[in-house]
């Protein structure tokens, strides 16, 4: 049987795009080269910034080149895409149907992933344009969950920590990170989040995950259900 071929919609941004190939080969279950999974990688850093489309500060939507790199990938034999970018999932639909092969949606995967681990109410740090149209709410009420977005001061801060630190390359503090899933855990959510593929990032370069047991990484669901869809088998 002929190996499934995955496209990467990517730069959206450019290191959560590569962190999502680091963590699609780690975690395969690959003894050898020919045991991990084909990806062709499109790093398209141009398209416009999808939050200030979706705010209204800008008038470039990034719908145009996403459904066109769509299309190129699907031309160029990809049999399923994937979008390691939870904002630009506001256009899931538009681009989805731009193609004949599916497109993975992260945040229906991480919704999942909470509702797998008998999560009640999740807590969702996200940039405002995630929060602005609501993609997790509208998935959670699809799965019987509850959503709670950060208040506006809370949420004024995991923007800057997003533009100002992680999309700048400058590193972020541990407590920061940790303060932030503390703010959550006092609005009763049992699970937190990660709705930004950039706070991924910084959450693995600081090695939080042990500590933060009960924090759901939207990127590493995303890669799990890449190599699942793909035929491969996940190593524990």
């Amino acid at each position: 049987m002929k190996p499934k071929l995955a496209g990467v919609l990517g730069g959206v941004g450019p290191m959560a795009t590569v962190y999502f190939e680091q963590m699609v080969l780690e975690l395969t279950d690959a003894a050898c080269d020919q045991d991990h999974l084909n990806m062709l990688v499109y790093n398209h850093a141009s398209i416009p910034d999808r939050t200030a489309f979706i705010l209204g500060e800008s008038t470039c939507s990034p719908l145009p080149d996403m459904a066109q790199d769509a299309q190129m990938l699907e031309r160029a034999g990809c049999d399923f895409l994937v979008l390691p970018c939870n904002t630009a999932h506001f256009f899931h639909e538009h681009v989805q149907n731009a193609v004949s092969i599916p497109l993975l949606n992260i945040i229906e995967e991480t919704v999942k992933a909470c509702a797998a681990q008998n999560a009640h109410t999740i807590g969702v740090l996200a940039t405002t344009g995630t929060v602005t149209v609501d993609t997790y709410g509208i998935m959670c009420s699809r799965y019987g969950l509850s959503c709670v977005y950060p208040d506006p001061a809370t949420q004024k801060q995991v923007t800057s920590v997003i533009y100002d630190y992680i999309k700048a390359g400058k590193p972020v503090r541990a407590k920061v990170m940790a303060a932030l899933y503390n703010r959550m855990r006092e609005e009763g959510c049992d699970a937190i989040v990660l709705g930004c593929t950039e706070l991924s990032v910084a959450h693995r370069d600081l090695a939080l995950q042990a500590a933060h047991p009960d924090v759901v990484d939207s990127l590493e669901t995303l890669a799990r259900r890449t190599i699942e869809y793909a035929g491969k088998r996940l190593r524990e």
